[in-house]
């Protein structure tokens, strides 16, 4: 992963600074906007493969705005993690559910910030497994980065697709959410769990469309299993 590019979205001045200091020591790319309006021209420049997006920003919010990417054919698929200093469960779940990616909560050490930054862009790399996986009527292509379903492709985030990739391959067993989250959020990442039950719920709405929502089952007590069983 050489020199990925990545937009910082921060109002504060200061903490701009400490992000690009310590960012470009770890060989990040970065291009800086102070608000929204700056960041939609930046975006539209060069489309980065990753964006920093802090929630409190003035004129539109940082919550606003990743729910406008999201919306957008363009941007949809760009990786976001939101900074914030909003602690409550619910803010970070309401963050999570609009289609960020992760968020880190201020104020946080630069370290754990880029282990963050490097999981996500891991995550949201093409998968090297060639292959098509199938059930039923729906097919990934993980080298294509590709859900169809009925010959029809599906939109489906970058952690979704891997976590129905991982899904699709370990079928009709459980897997409780800190298994979940090591197979697909990888090793020694600072992810609650609640996390991977916000993803669930974003794979079962694409597949809902479809039917196929109720491939992704629920074990009460105990995780998550992925079955075409009844």
């Amino acid at each position: 992963m050489s020199n990925p590019y990545i937009l910082i979205v921060e109002d504060e001045a200061p903490i701009r600074e400490m992000l690009r200091m310590a960012l470009s020591r770890a060989g990040f790319t970065l291009m800086e906007a102070g608000d929204t309006q700056q960041a939609h021209t930046l975006i539209f420049e060069r489309l980065p493969q990753l964006v920093l997006l802090d929630w409190m920003l003035p004129g539109m919010s940082g919550i606003e705005f990743a729910n406008r990417l999201k919306k957008d054919e363009i941007t949809k698929d760009i990786p976001i993690i939101m900074l914030t200093a909003k602690t409550e469960e619910a803010d970070k779940i309401r963050g999570l559910e609009i289609g960020a990616d992760d968020y880190v909560t201020k104020p946080f050490s630069p370290r754990e910030l880029i282990a963050r930054i490097k999981a996500v862009l891991r995550r949201t790399m093409p998968l090297s497994d060639a292959e098509c996986l199938t059930v039923k009527n729906l097919k990934l292509f993980p080298s294509e980065h590709r859900l169809t379903i009925d010959d029809q492709d599906v939109h489906i985030g970058p952690t979704e697709f891997r976590l129905l990739h991982f899904f699709m391959t370990h079928q009709d067993r459980v897997y409780n959410r800190t298994q979940v989250l090591d197979h697909v959020w990888g090793g020694n990442v600072y992810i609650e769990e609640r996390t991977v039950d916000v993803h669930i719920r974003r794979l079962r709405k694409s597949l809902d469309e479809w039917g196929y929502d109720s491939l992704v089952q629920t074990v009460r007590g105990v995780g998550y299993r992925f079955s075409a069983k009844g």
